[in-house]
């Protein structure tokens, strides 16, 4: 019985980074092959396409960093804290995933749509990939969540690199822009 519980996980495992490799591959062509038109579809009440990302991508870094806390506390990794873990925090930290998702949305959608895949600096390049690689990490975290085979390890190892490349992302996009630029103002005035 063991082998076969093996082989499921091992399919599962399969499964999962295969399609998160395909959805980073796909973001990373259409980002590529796809005609950047540097144009906003949306701004949510932003004065400016720069404003909205820059402001959407800090609210998406905080929220990952949420979500490491929350996850250090549910795998009981915080030392004294671990014995006042509140019974909902896994809710918790199911939410604050999913809004970090839906806010980081329209960034990735308006870097692809409005900039394209870039690679004319090391730091654009690094952006470029992390931020298609980043979606990828998340598909192979819900499969590994959702698996019935999934391996103990899969869903910590698909998180830790979903987070790292979300703070890959925001560093060399909405951080390096307050250090070079500033901060920009959170509306059109």
């Amino acid at each position: 019985m063991e082998v076969r519980t093996d082989a499921r996980a091992g399919r599962l495992v399969l499964v999962a980074v295969t399609a998160g490799a395909l959805v980073s591959l796909l973001l990373g062509v259409y980002g590529k092959t796809h005609t950047p038109t540097g144009g906003a579809i949306a701004l949510f009440g932003f004065g400016s396409l720069i404003q909205m990302k820059v402001w959407l991508a800090l609210v998406t870094g905080v929220l990952v960093l949420a979500q490491l806390f929350t996850a250090l506390w549910m795998y009981g990794r915080l030392g004294p804290l671990n014995r006042h873990a509140p019974a909902r925090l896994g809710l918790v930290h199911r939410l604050v995933g999913a809004v970090a998702l839906l806010v980081s949305l329209p960034v990735a959608y308006h870097c692809l749509w409005a900039l394209g895949f870039e690679s004319y600096t090391g730091r654009v390049l690094l952006h470029s990939l992390a931020g298609c690689l980043v979606y990828g990490a998340f598909v192979v975290k819900v499969v590994g969540l959702h698996g019935d085979a999934s391996p103990g390890w899969l869903v910590p190892v698909a998180g830790g690199a979903l987070f790292t490349l979300l703070v890959v992302t925001v560093l060399t996009s909405a951080v390096w822009y307050l250090g070079t630029q500033g901060l920009p103002p959170s509306t059109g005035y």
